[in-house]
């Protein structure tokens, strides 16, 4: 259990986390940490995914009715593929997951993250902790940009004032906008936002 601290717009909060084991041997402390949060971070491994204790935890946050945000770490390894575990998350945990970032390589490197909401790129340099925000990575724009209209395309479907600013060709679809309509879905249960990084590599995780 550790005690954090974080502003945002002049307000301070205190976050208070709890890490729990994944292994079934500690489902019994997983369940009395549920009970207490108000949210959970679901973690997966780039490389294997949604595994089958993922199903258990899925299924005790589900019980307690948890809004949740996926996180899918260790990018940087061979075999990682964001994609498939994405698409794992909807086919075996039978969730609404979004992808709000898409991971960035440079030939086998994992170098970076997309931030599909503001549009902006975060490139890690070799061995550097702390990333520098550069311009959306050309041979990326189709990938980023199917994405990007998955993401607004799922909003509209299970936000209805967010559909009214969808459908309005007048309208521009502020980051702001698309910010506010995926909290009202992930706190609703209606979505789970997933985002990406290698803890190991400190990409994705600032």
């Amino acid at each position: 259990a550790v005690t954090t601290h974080w502003s945002q717009n002049g307000q301070e909060f205190q976050l208070n986390l709890i890490d729990t084991p994944g292994h079934i041997d500690f489902n019994g402390e997983v369940e009395r940490s549920l009970r207490v949060l108000d949210g959970a971070l679901a973690l997966y491994c780039g490389v294997a995914g949604v595994e089958t204790q993922s199903r258990t935890v899925w299924a005790q946050a589900n019980k307690f009715g948890l809004a949740r945000i996926a996180f899918v770490n260790k990018m940087d390894r061979p075999g990682a593929d964001f994609s498939r575990v994405v698409g794992q998350m909807r086919e075996v945990l039978g969730a609404n997951a979004v992808a709000i970032q898409l991971p960035w390589f440079e030939g086998d490197r994992f170098c970076g993250v997309i931030d599909l909401v503001d549009e902006k790129a975060w490139f890690w340099a070799e061995g550097e902790k702390q990333p520098q925000m550069t311009s959306l990575p050309l041979g990326l724009l189709p990938d980023i940009a199917a994405a990007s209209a998955e993401l607004l395309e799922r909003l509209a479907e299970i936000d209805d004032d967010f559909l009214a600013a969808y459908l309005d060709e007048a309208t521009f679809l502020a980051p702001e906008l698309i910010h506010a309509a995926i909290r009202r879905a992930t706190l609703a249960g209606k979505m789970v936002p997933v985002l990406t990084g290698s803890a190991y590599r400190s990409i994705g995780i600032q």
